[in-house]
């Protein structure tokens, strides 16, 4: 066992590596495994899928073999999905299959996949030299409380040995003002080191004559923008986007590219240039990229006019095509009841998008999304729809859900949502429970296969694993205990009659409980094991054996 510090400068680096048994538990390291999951959702389309899942069988899961393997502590609260790495050669300790865990206290973990070891630790901040996370009081709001560091998923790139970060921190100018930063850092997989000249300050400006611009120009403003969606790595660049904090403006909605060899930023691009609002947040779903390299989102609320694919695009799923130093809008869908959402803050936005594998029929590139006021939209991402009193779409559910707060997942020809009640309208928050859509040739059956119990605000995102198409297990995290504090409970069901349910952490004997919950936390399933984050710790679950 060793134990090291360093510090670098202003950027506030620090560095500690140090081995250890985590809470609970002691593991001999297994054979390497092959899975990664290197970006939210599993994959650039946010299917949730991992089909290469062998030890994870349906069986085994409702076996009493299956629960907690244990628990390691971190500084803050893990809104990002932690990611796996597997093979991964750390200097001076071997080679090992590592999860990725980033915090809100500004710090990123790298541990010992299969024994929860610490590999190392790099923090973003340095209190001595002035440099701290954001508090909740800095930006208004309690929706990150009690500080802000790094929100979103961050996403790897085996082909640089990087994870990419964004991190939120405050410092004090010469003069004593307050200095709000948002950096994009590239940190080496094996060691924690800044890569590529990193962090680099986020900025842009794009022309435009909207709220809070100056002299026709509107500028990315660090202090206002709320950097919640995961990041993107598609076709070499990092995309990276923000709405607010709490509604607090004035603000915008922002894509922003950067180089993932340099990076350099590359394009950016504001969804109300000339309006307000907007923003790109969807509880922490990323923004997905299909094999051509076009990307898709959804927006909050905002001003939605549009002239010839130029304007504003409040309320709406996008088609952006990069190219040029620029993403320019390829296509688009905006409800017909647009205006309706926006005077009510019924955000399409506030779910995440899913691209569904290529179907037959008529319409065999599909998009899935539903924002808080519960309609499923099924759009063919060749011919989106644009805007029409009447919608077109291939399939609208109208209050399929009670609201949406997540990304839902495919498996099988299945999409799975959790939908939640919307906890700021009267008798909101009431739960809502898993719901298995089948669609079929491109055709959705509006009336779904529903899992027993219900899920508290606000819903889930669930995950698929799988054997390819066998032995599908469908993941799900109820974090309706985020307001107080109390553990998320990690639910199992069967992902061909979802009315089956495997694994609930909060039943007597099933393996014992996870870290206190965080609101639109994501499970990760990977070789054999489950991956919890929570406020202060990360979970590990999977197959005990008699020594465990």
């Amino acid at each position: 066992m060793f134990t090291s510090t360093r510090k670098e400068g202003a950027k506030g680096l620090i560095r500690r590596r140090r081995g250890f048994a985590a809470e609970g538990f002691e593991l001999e390291p297994r054979l390497l495994a092959a899975v990664d999951v290197l970006t939210y959702h599993n994959d650039n389309a946010r299917t949730g899928q991992n089909l290469a899942e062998t030890i994870l069988t349906p069986a085994a899961v409702g076996s009493s073999a299956f629960g907690k393997l244990g628990q390691v502590a971190v500084d803050g609260q893990v809104y990002a999905q932690p990611l796996v790495k597997t093979g991964v050669a750390i200097p001076g300790q071997g080679v090992h299959n590592v999860v990725y865990v980033a915090t809100e206290h500004d710090s990123v973990y790298a541990f010992d996949a299969d024994t929860l070891a610490l590999l190392w630790h790099d923090s973003f901040i340095n209190p001595a030299a002035g440099v701290t996370t954001v508090s909740s009081k800095d930006v208004n709001t309690t929706d990150l409380y009690p500080e802000v560091g790094v929100t979103s998923t961050p996403v790897i790139d085996p082909a640089t040995g990087a994870i990419y970060v964004v991190s939120d921190v405050k410092t004090t100018s010469a003069a004593g003002k307050a200095v709000y930063l948002q950096q994009i850092h590239a940190l080496d997989l094996a060691t924690g080191a800044e890569k590529f000249g990193g962090p680099v300050n986020i900025s842009a400006s794009v022309r435009g004559k909207g709220a809070g611009s100056v002299r026709g120009l509107s500028t990315f403003d660090p202090h206002i923008e709320n950097q919640r969606a995961a990041l993107l790595l598609s076709n070499g660049t990092v995309y990276i986007t923000w709405a607010s904090f709490g509604d607090n403006g004035p603000y915008h909605g922002w894509v922003i590219g950067y180089d993932a060899g340099t990076l350099r930023r590359n394009s950016a691009f504001n969804l109300t240039p000339n309006g307000s609002r907007g923003g790109v947040w969807m509880s922490g779903g990323g923004l997905a990229a299909d094999a051509a390299g076009s990307i898709y989102l959804a927006s909050g609320n905002g001003t939605f006019r549009v002239n010839r694919l130029k304007g504003d695009f409040g309320d709406s799923v996008l088609k952006l095509n990069p190219g040029a130093g620029k993403l320019a809008v390829a296509d688009y869908f905006t409800p017909g009841n647009q205006a309706k959402l926006q005077a009510k803050d019924l955000d399409l936005g506030s779910g995440g998008v899913l691209l569904v594998p290529d179907q037959t029929g008529a319409h065999p590139h599909l998009l899935v999304t539903a924002g808080k006021e519960g309609t499923i939209y099924v759009i063919d991402r060749d011919r989106m729809g644009k805007y029409s009193r009447l919608d077109k779409t291939v399939a609208t559910l109208p209050k399929a859900l009670p609201s949406s707060f997540d990304t839902p997942a495919y498996f099988n020809g299945k999409i799975y949502y959790v939908g939640t009640g919307e906890r700021t309208t009267p008798g909101g928050g009431g739960g809502d429970s898993l719901k298995a859509f089948t669609l079929n040739n491109g055709v959705i059956n509006p009336t779904p296969a529903v899992a027993a119990g219900t899920f508290g605000y606000p819903g889930a995102s669930p995950s698929v694993s799988a054997n390819g198409a066998a032995g599908g297990v469908v993941w799900a995290l109820d974090n309706g205990a985020s307001a107080t504090r109390g553990p998320a409970i990690l639910r199992a069901y069967e992902a061909g009659d979802v009315t089956k349910t495997l694994y609930n952490s909060s039943l007597a004997g099933r393996g014992g409980q996870s870290g206190a919950a965080v609101k639109f936390a994501v499970p990760t399933v990977a070789n054999g094991k489950v991956y919890v984050g929570g406020n202060g710790a990360l979970t590990l679950y999977g197959l005990r054996t008699s020594s465990t």
